[in-house]
């Protein structure tokens, strides 16, 4: 099935028609910059053209940075605070004229890794992080997703909340060279570790791309490898979820 998968970032807007049998994008990914402010109008102006551009009428599943709970958003992280209570599935359908299905980014990335990348026919307990403006987390077990984890959010042993220390943004804001940053990420993952114990940790958003750079300050038990799909995973995992929620 042919399905327009869209990431919504902090930083871009990204979006491809993405073959749901094979998890191949069939055009070229085609990114626009987030709206600053990212209200609702301005994301959903971004969402229409970028519907516009890939001559699209069909399904569209959206990778949104929230907690999606029954379709109504329920945190905004690095989006305006105005998507919070908001039904965005149903705003997104009225503003781009088809039928959109959204669901938390990092969790439909999880779902592209999971079906197709590196935690395919994976058994036991997978934690994926998707290392962005923030840090996006899905839980499996034995395949089954926990819906909106939100653990990057969590507050490490120095006080901090665990994005505002070790994301990509934070690298890249102050300067950090990747040994230093990879530390900062490695107290991250011991501390979800210590609470979770995962079998695999796979690594999502721009950074995975770079894990051999940092790969040597991280010190879990459990594998660590880079996501299969890289930047791609959410295009493709909201594609995944889009046709889940389509009528059989």
């Amino acid at each position: 099935m042919k399905i327009l998968g869209v990431d919504v970032g902090g930083s871009g807007i990204k979006g491809a028609i993405v073959d749901t049998e094979t998890g191949e994008l069939l055009t070229e990914r085609v990114r626009i910059q987030t709206p600053q402010p990212a209200t609702p109008e301005a994301v959903g102006l971004t969402l229409r053209q970028l519907v516009q551009q890939h001559d699209w009428n069909g399904p569209v599943g959206i990778g949104f940075p929230a907690a999606i709970q029954h379709g109504i958003a329920r945190t905004a992280a690095n989006i305006d605070s105005a998507f919070i209570g908001l039904s965005v599935a149903d705003y997104f359908s009225e503003q781009t004229g088809c039928p959109c299905f959204v669901a938390n980014d990092a969790d439909v990335a999880g779902m592209a890794e999971m079906r197709f990348g590196a935690g395919k026919d994976h058994r036991g307990v997978v934690l994926i992080v998707t290392i962005g403006t923030g840090l996006g987390t899905a839980f499996f077990t034995n395949g089954q997703l926990l819906p909106n984890t939100e653990l990057g959010h969590i507050y490490l042993k120095n006080g901090m909340e665990a994005e505002h220390y070790a994301s990509e943004a934070v690298r890249d804001a102050e300067g950090l060279k990747w040994k230093q940053w990879g530390e900062r990420f490695n107290r991250y993952l011991t501390t979800m570790e210590a609470l979770f114990w995962p079998d695999l940790v796979i690594l999502g958003g721009g950074a995975s791309a770079k894990l051999e750079k940092y790969a040597a300050q991280i010190t879990v038990r459990a594998p660590v490898v880079a996501a299969s799909f890289l930047n791609q995973a959410g295009i493709v995992g909201a594609a995944l979820y889009s046709e889940s929620q389509l009528p059989r």
